[in-house]
């Protein structure tokens, strides 16, 4: 019986050996392999740089307060868009804390865009609470507000929001979007006169 016991536990280990270098290794660099010859910048994180110095990604969000730009919507992940604390709130639509946050954040919207609804996903999170995308709705609805804190026409500034609209190839893939890291950074690009 011992012998048996032993004649079958060396090819249990080697083809657990075989599998573990060819799941656990093999595979892994193969396809980081494949994934930096055919699509480097998206194998190394969509970064965006500023000569040497790295800005930012246009697949992580991140919080832009000031007026002169768009705001992200509501993160969860950590302090706000922390990559190491990636996830919701877990709060349910009983919780106190959801609901304050959530009046506050709308409170704050419609002072600075008085009469109009305010679009849901700039008082939600994203479940990853990193999305750097809003709808095009939630960009169009900051619109005045950017222009009046950066002295441009507002059809200047909504031309751009309309021109930074991405739409999925097919309808049914996807919602149209708004990178906001993209369009604030075109807004940085125009030169327009800081707020005082």
């Amino acid at each position: 019986m011992g012998n048996d016991f032993t004649s079958s536990l060396r090819p249990a280990i080697v083809m657990t050996a075989l599998f573990a270098l060819l799941l656990g290794l093999a595979y892994p660099l193969a396809l980081t392999g494949i994934g930096q010859a055919v699509f480097p910048g998206a194998a190394n994180g969509s970064l965006v740089r500023d000569g040497d110095t790295v800005v930012g990604s246009t697949v992580i969000g991140q919080a832009f307060t000031s007026d002169r730009y768009f705001h992200s919507r509501p993160s969860a992940a950590g302090k706000g868009y922390d990559g190491l604390a990636s996830s919701g709130s877990n709060l349910g639509p009983a919780s106190q804390a959801l609901s304050d946050r959530v009046k506050a954040d709308i409170a704050t919207a419609t002072a600075s865009a008085p009469g109009k609804a305010v679009p849901a996903d700039l008082v939600t999170a994203s479940a990853s609470g990193l999305d750097p995308d809003i709808s095009p709705e939630a960009a169009l609805f900051q619109v005045a507000r950017v222009a009046r804190a950066r002295g441009l026409a507002e059809a200047q500034v909504r031309a751009m929001v309309e021109k930074s609209v991405d739409r999925p190839f097919l309808p049914f893939l996807g919602d149209a979007h708004v990178n906001l890291f993209l369009l604030n950074r075109q807004l940085d690009g125009l030169g327009a006169k800081p707020a005082s």
